[in-house]
């Protein structure tokens, strides 16, 4: 009987531990502000004391993948520039664990949640706040409880929480606030007045906290159970692939098994399938072996997890399929085209493309978009 209660003691440990790791309580109205360490996108490290001559100091958990933290981006800048005056100090934390997000969480943002994809969004932005990293143990995470990002926290001179909760009540980068909480916050604090709404909740993208680390693992192995198919295509198929009938925003690789800068970059495509398939956004494949490598052709696919449209061209003359798809392509391949519906290619490049810039093309795109 001491065993058993011993052992059922144990497991509400686990329980409780897990529960507090997937979200740990909101750090409370009056509390200190939890000190940290952090390195900042700059290279520099921050804590507390690097923000002492400040009389307010605004705490934003936030990331680069959510796309209502990106539609907050340009808020956050402007409380920076219109409080700088009034002595309030802003600064950004990115607190998800970059191995618990799931590639079908990132269809509204061409990067993830490192610390190297940080730099660069905060380049992209040109952010006039410091933005720190907290994805590799989420100790300061861990410390304040943010919810959602973002999630924004106001202290007072003395380090005491007055604010905590959303920015405001708009999730979109357009629209005007019926409730700039957050600035009302600031507002009344400055002014040495009691924050008239010291709590809200906060809308946005789940913490994405290491305990989430098994969802990301469990989506890859999803993907080989996903159907991989070839199929035949003629010119005339071609032409109406390329004329893009449907509403989606399509970008075409025509590639080989014999093309080594093929075969290197398809992965990358095959990540952008995973990330943007939930869109307005289709991944489709071209192959130009020869018909009689189809089963060839087939293997290379089923060992990517292709379950995108992939097709192989049914002629051996290589120069109807180079007009069929673009007359402007020369004839190299990779060859990749960006196809928006009613046939407009808005992108075309002979040879291997950068997945980089192409992620940050198809999200920007109005057919897809960083946005809800």
């Amino acid at each position: 009987m001491r065993l058993i209660r011993k052992i059922c003691m144990l497991l509400m440990l686990a329980y409780t531990s897990v529960t507090a790791a997937e979200q740990p309580e909101t750090l409370k109205i009056g509390a200190s502000a939890p000190d940290f360490n952090l390195l900042g996108t700059d290279g520099k490290r921050y804590s507390l004391k690097s923000f002492s001559g400040a009389d307010a100091l605004v705490i934003v958990f936030t990331c680069n993948h959510c796309p209502t933290a990106q539609a907050y981006e340009n808020r956050v800048k402007d409380l920076v520039n219109d409080y700088k005056a009034k002595k309030v100090a802003v600064v950004a934390i990115s607190s998800n664990d970059p191995k618990a997000i799931r590639l079908d969480e990132l269809g509204y943002t061409d990067l993830s949640d490192t610390y190297a994809d940080m730099k660069i969004r905060a380049k992209d932005m040109a952010y006039n706040f410091p933005y720190l990293y907290d994805g590799d143990d989420q100790k300061t995470a861990l410390a304040y409880g943010p919810v959602a990002t973002p999630h924004i926290f106001i202290f007072d001179k003395n380090r005491k929480l007055q604010y905590t909760g959303r920015i405001d009540d708009v999730e979109k980068p357009t629209g005007t606030p019926k409730n700039l909480d957050a600035r009302n916050a600031l507002d009344a604090m400055v002014a040495g007045k009691p924050v008239p709404v010291p709590t809200t909740k906060t809308f946005g993208c789940s913490m994405k906290w290491a305990s989430k680390e098994q969802g990301a693992q469990s989506e890859q192995a999803g993907w080989a159970k996903e159907a991989v198919s070839l199929v035949k295509i003629d010119e005339a198929g071609l032409k109406e692939l390329i004329q893009n009938k449907s509403d989606k925003l399509r970008l075409i690789n025509v590639w080989a098994t014999w093309c080594g800068p093929c075969v290197a970059e398809f992965p990358d495509f095959m990540e952008m399938h995973h990330m943007y398939r939930g869109r307005d956004f289709e991944f489709v494949s071209i192959s130009a072996d020869s018909p009689d490598k189809e089963a060839k052709a087939l293997k290379f696919l089923q060992g990517k997890y292709a379950s995108n449209k992939n097709y192989i061209f049914t002629s051996d003359d290589k120069y109807k399929l180079i007009e069929a798809v673009d007359p402007k392509w020369q004839g190299a391949l990779p060859y990749t085209i960006l196809v928006e519906p009613g046939g407009k290619i808005v992108y075309a490049k002979q040879g291997p493309i950068e997945p980089a810039k192409m992620k940050k093309m198809i999200v920007e795109n109005k057919y897809v978009g960083r946005y809800y």
